[in-house]
């Protein structure tokens, strides 16, 4: 009997509590008050966001600042920057591993796994080229093709395709939706293992699907990362057993040697450049300088915003995939290049392509 009477006390007590929280809501909707402070994870994130594009900002200014697509080669610049490349890297007789520069019995360095080499066994040595791919030869014009973003509506595909030698990167897409832009030549196709996980299951299953899917490639070059890491080379081997095992007709598969990567990160290291390991993209214009007379560099753009006009594009010109950018530093390794481009040494394209310009485009200017 005490406790219904304590309870029927309480009543007027919470109803007037009530009317009171009403009141509040009522006050802070009218005068727009906010009843609580921004959250500060919230908060933190959109100054890191606003942080980022400012900086963005900032380097895109100063890319443009130095920047001209009025290029012309420096044939004294060029030719001192190859000399060096060429004295401390060796691409033509150190890009590839070959039976001459890797014997029978030798240990194969990881370059990104030093303590753990790889013996070079007979079954091992048989499938390794015999001699260097490139051989001595100097091709007048080299056009390597980046994916970035912005070659979408860029029309470069026909001066592209109008180089000697096309050099591109990990399995990118050439079908009908893309040769517009891209073009659909190639020479030299590099194959990143990790694809080869993603898109065909390690070559663990079915292996057909990852022949078929090579056929635009014609009978390239496919260059396969198979000793910077220990992972990469079981997989890497499936790929050059799975091609050897569906006919010759495509792309030839040939393995990009550990030690002309750790030369070439050390060149670029002596040049201010230390990422934790260089993009395929720098690899592949590294080794166009020292093949080709005239370089000329496709779809090289880091930035979501296109140069031209601030509009948003995407990372890859066929997804909006994004890179890892603990890995590869690519702001950085395009303000190298982009050097390079100012000195007239290689030719960045930023700028969407004229059809009538194709026929003069890879004689120096």
């Amino acid at each position: 009997m005490h406790v219904m009477k304590t309870q029927l006390w309480l009543l007027p007590i919470l109803f007037l509590c009530s009317l009171c929280s009403v009141a509040f809501w009522i006050y802070i909707s009218n005068n727009n008050v906010n009843p609580y402070r921004p959250s500060k994870i919230l908060q933190k994130a959109s100054d890191t966001q606003s942080c980022k594009e400012c900086k963005d900002s900032v380097f895109i200014a100063k890319a443009l600042e130095n920047y001209s697509n009025r290029w012309e080669k420096h044939e004294a610049n060029f030719k001192k920057f190859r000399l060096s490349l060429r004295d401390k890297c060796h691409a033509v007789s150190k890009a590839v591993v070959t039976q001459n520069n890797t014997p029978m019995g030798s240990n194969v360095i990881y370059d990104g796994e030093r303590r753990k080499p790889l013996q070079v066994t007979q079954a091992l040595f048989n499938i390794l080229a015999k001699e260097q791919p490139f051989g001595n030869a100097t091709w007048e014009s080299c056009a390597v093709v980046g994916n970035g973003g912005i070659l979408t509506h860029s029309s470069c595909g026909e001066e592209i395709n109008s180089a000697q030698f096309v050099i591109r990167c990990n399995l990118p897409p050439l079908d009908n939706r893309f040769e517009k832009d891209v073009g659909n030549k190639t020479n030299l196709v590099t194959a990143n293992p990790s694809i080869l996980h993603e898109k065909y299951s390690g070559l663990m299953e079915r292996r057909r699907p990852f022949v078929e899917s090579l056929r635009p490639y014609g009978q390239a070059l496919m260059l396969l990362p198979a000793f910077s890491y220990g992972h990469n080379t079981p997989v890497s081997l499936r790929a050059f057993y799975t091609l050897e095992d569906f006919g010759s007709n495509g792309p030839l598969p040939v393995f990009l040697n550990p030690d002309y990567l750790r030369r070439l990160s050390k060149f670029w290291r002596e040049r201010g450049l230390k990422p934790v390991r260089l993009s395929t993209g720098l690899i592949m214009a590294s080794l166009a300088l020292e093949l080709c007379a005239n370089v000329h560099l496709y779809g090289f753009w880091p930035f979501s915003k296109h140069p031209d006009d601030s509009r948003q594009i995407t990372n890859h010109y066929y997804d909006d995939r994004q890179s890892k950018k603990n890995v590869h530093s690519m702001p950085t390794e395009f303000e190298h290049l982009l050097k390079l481009h100012k000195l007239g040494v290689v030719r960045i394209h930023l700028e969407d392509c004229q059809p009538t310009h194709s026929c003069h485009l890879f004689l120096g200017s």
